[in-house]
């Protein structure tokens, strides 16, 4: 089955090649000129992802993240932010974004980051034998996927669960980015990305009590992180 993305850009030159090569890999592609439109067609024919710029008329792109998420969108979506805007890729993440591609890109980074998100979407979810994790004074259920911080929910993205499972699984051990990058986001071992410590900012800033004197996710010096219980 083809995979559908739905490409909401402005720019009609970067949408045009973005669209010509991924119809070369094989993927269904549609292309929306502003956020308005891009949510309409999300919403009248929902895509297998959407590739979203932030910088759009009528409507930015995280008010379209925002209009996605909360209307029940749950497919991926990969944003493209202009380079050395850190608080874009933050903002847009806390909005429910799965990843960030930062402009100018690389054409086989992009291919390859789309590939991924959509490879790990097809994945059958994995079973889960513990009801409940549990951490300093937070709590969660993997196989429901709630978060709670003494006893009031919290909001993660779908990839700070998935990232907060990953260390969970291995609690007490240095993962390694590289592993990470392999786990959660089915990226090789050679992809040049802050996205780790992008996901891993944003969970100590929701589960930990002092985010920049972490007690539980903690940093191990250019080896990786682990969760300490």
């Amino acid at each position: 089955m083809t995979n559908r993305i739905l490409v909401i850009e402005d720019n009609t030159d970067l949408a045009f090649g973005l669209v010509n090569n991924l119809e070369i890999e094989g993927y269904a592609v549609q292309v929306a000129p502003d956020g308005a439109a891009g949510v309409q067609r999300a919403r009248e024919t929902p895509p297998d992802l959407v590739i979203l710029d932030l910088m759009l008329p009528k409507m930015d792109g995280f008010r379209v993240l925002r209009a996605l998420r909360d209307g029940g969108f749950g497919a991926p979506v990969l944003i493209l932010t202009a380079r050395g805007e850190e608080a874009d890729k933050v903002k847009g993440l806390r909005l429910g974004a799965d990843d960030y591609v930062t402009k100018p890109f690389g054409l086989m980074e992009l291919l390859a980051r789309v590939e991924a998100l959509l490879r790990r979407r097809s994945r059958p979810p994995e079973p889960r034998t513990e009801d409940v994790c549990r951490f300093g004074d937070v709590e969660f259920r993997p196989a429901s996927r709630l978060v709670t911080k003494r006893g009031r929910p919290v909001d993660l993205a779908p990839k700070e669960l998935d990232l907060l499972l990953a260390l969970w699984c291995r609690r007490g051990e240095v993962v390694s980015r590289n592993d990470l990058l392999r786990d959660v986001w089915s990226y090789s071992p050679s992809a040049v990305t802050r996205t780790v410590d992008t996901h891993i900012g944003e969970l100590r800033r929701k589960l930990e009590d002092e985010p920049s004197a972490p007690r539980h996710i903690l940093t191990a010096r250019k080896a990786g992180y682990r969760l300490e219980p």
